[in-house]
This record gives C-alpha cells, sequence and structure tokens, in this order.
C-alpha cells in the first residue's frame, strides 16, 4: 500500500507558545490504525505514534526477552535480548520498549505487567509508580498507587508500570519522590519515552524524545502532542523504536520487555485474538451480574 510524506506547521499553546513541526512518514492511504509522524518541538526532535484503539484490528500486548511467558523476578530471570531480536519476532507494527529494569544479575522488571489478559508479572506489594491500563473494550486508564489506590489489575487486558507520572486529568502532575523515585536517572535530564492518551480515550500516543530533556519538559510536551493523561517509559540507553519492521531509534542495550502494537497489515497472532475475545465476553459478563 502507497505511503505519503506530508509537511505541515502547527502552533499548539501552552504556558506560552510552543511551536511543533511535524512531518508524516508513514501514513497509508486507507488503513490509519497506527500513524507515525516525526518532528521537533521547542527544538527537541520526536517520533510519535498515534494508535487508534477504537479499531477491530488494534491489538497491545507486551514482548519478552527470549520469549518468555512470565517475566523477570527476584526469583527468576529470563535475561535480555537486542531489541532487533525482539522486533523480528513479533513481526508488528509497533514495537517500543518498555517499563524500567534493574541492572542486577537477574534484570528484574519493575512494575506488575497484564498482557492478553494474563499477568506476566504480579506481587500484592507492588504500590509504587504509575500504571498504564487497557480495560474492556480497549479503555485506557492511568493509576498512580500511592495517590488513587492499587490498580484493578485483574480487569485489565493490558497493563504495564513505568512513570514518573506527567499529566493528570489535562494538567502537568509531577510528583516523583512521592511515587517512590528516586534514581537520579529518573529524575535528571535524559532522552525519554513516554506513553498517554487524549481525553476521549479513543487514542493511545506513544512518544520517543531524540534529545535530552526535564521531566517537566516532557510533560508539557505530551500535553502539547495531544495528552491529557500522560507517563514517562524507561529511556536513556533502553530508548528504542520500531514501525512496520523498520527501527527508527535503536536500544544501545539489550532489554527486557516491549511494547508491541498489531494492526490489520500486521496482524495479531491467533491466539492474542482469541484470548482478546475470551477476555471481553468474560469481563462485561462479571459486569451484568454486579
Amino acid at each position: 500500500m502507497a505511503s505519503s510524506k506530508i509537511c505541515r506547521w502547527s502552533f499548539l499553546f501552552l504556558a506560552g507558545a510552543l511551536l511543533v513541526q511535524e512531518l508524516t512518514l508513514v501514513q497509508p492511504t486507507a488503513a490509519k490504525t497506527v500513524q507515525v509522524n516525526k518532528g521537533k518541538i521547542n527544538g527537541v526532535s520526536f517520533h510519535r505514534v498515534i494508535v487508534d484503539l477504537t479499531d477491530f484490528n488494534t491489538f497491545i500486548t507486551i514482548g519478552l526477552a527470549n520469549n518468555a511467558r512470565v517475566a523477570n523476578s527476584a526469583r527468576r530471570s529470563n535475561g535480555d535480548e537486542e531489541f532487533n531480536k525482539m522486533m523480528a519476532r513479533h513481526d508488528a507494527a509497533v514495537v517500543v520498549n518498555g517499563t524500567f529494569f534493574a541492572k542486577n544479575r537477574r534484570k528484574s522488571v519493575m512494575g506488575n505487567m497484564v498482557a492478553g489478559g494474563r499477568f506476566l508479572k504480579y506481587s500484592r506489594w507492588e504500590n509504587y509508580g504509575t500504571t498504564l491500563g487497557l480495560r474492556v473494550g480497549n479503555k485506557p486508564e492511568m493509576v498512580t498507587a500511592r495517590v488513587d489506590g492499587k490498580p484493578k489489575w485483574r480487569e485489565h487486558w493490558f497493563s504495564i508500570t513505568s512513570g514518573p507520572r506527567l499529566l493528570r486529568r489535562g494538567k502537568i502532575w509531577l510528583k516523583p519522590r512521592r511515587e517512590g523515585f528516586k534514581d537520579p536517572h529518573v529524575l535528571g535530564t535524559a532522552k525519554r519515552t513516554a506513553i498517554g492518551f487524549p481525553a476521549s480515550g479513543k487514542k493511545l500516543i506513544i512518544v520517543s524524545f531524540n534529545q535530552k530533556l526535564t521531566l517537566e519538559q516532557m510533560a508539557r510536551a505530551m500535553r502539547a502532542l495531544g495528552c491529557y493523561e500522560a507517563m514517562n517509559l524507561d529511556g536513556g540507553t533502553s530508548r528504542a523504536l520500531a514501525v512496520r519492521g523498520k527501527i527508527l531509534v535503536r536500544a544501545r542495550r539489550p532489554l527486557t520487555n516491549v511494547i508491541v502494537v498489531y494492526d490489520a497489515k500486521h496482524p495479531a497472532p491467533a491466539a492474542l485474538r482469541r484470548s482478546w475475545i475470551r477476555f471481553q465476553k468474560r469481563k462485561r459478563a462479571l459486569h451484568r451480574t454486579r
């Protein structure tokens, strides 16, 4: 299918004018489930992925290193893996770096994870960071544990915990230490990846920033780029992005987990589709009986 390249300028206002220059990289002429743009905001270049959550071909999951079924933890580990190998195995529309993991021998993943309606990692004691979850019908929500209470992970089809949170109900919300973050690499300046969604909840927005910026700069940028809720993902040397088999941002170290997005041209595996149907039926039936 042909793709087009379109240049356009737009001005977005946020505490003064933020100038955004966007260049559409890949915009299929028919299906637009996944759109990918690149541009600059106040001199900082970015790649932005916009995913249509209302399209029935949209499936979002988590890929683990070495095709593991459970995420690395303090008890067990499947190690890490080069990003290009993870990308090739999934053959998806988009593959992007996920959440943090420790530098210890086990490469322990931080935060609970749900994919395909089942836990990849679960600890009842998790109470830090911010969680992005997709509920029945791909309805997104963002929950900061130490403010909102623990997420209802069992009601999530997809769920990833990271942070710090950047936006809350359309406003900049930066309380990283309250969330439990102390690492200076997280609190300082870095090349970063962020994820969020607009007030409608109909799209998922993932942005990879190609220059170092602070959490506040990133929060302002995410709001200008269309988000109502947003949080930070892993970044620095873990930052990675591939679109339709082409690596746009190459990780500079092996990773333990990635976010994977499927669309019509890069369909989800049959097993993932079947688990999606079972999850929708089960959760809708449960709500009707309450």
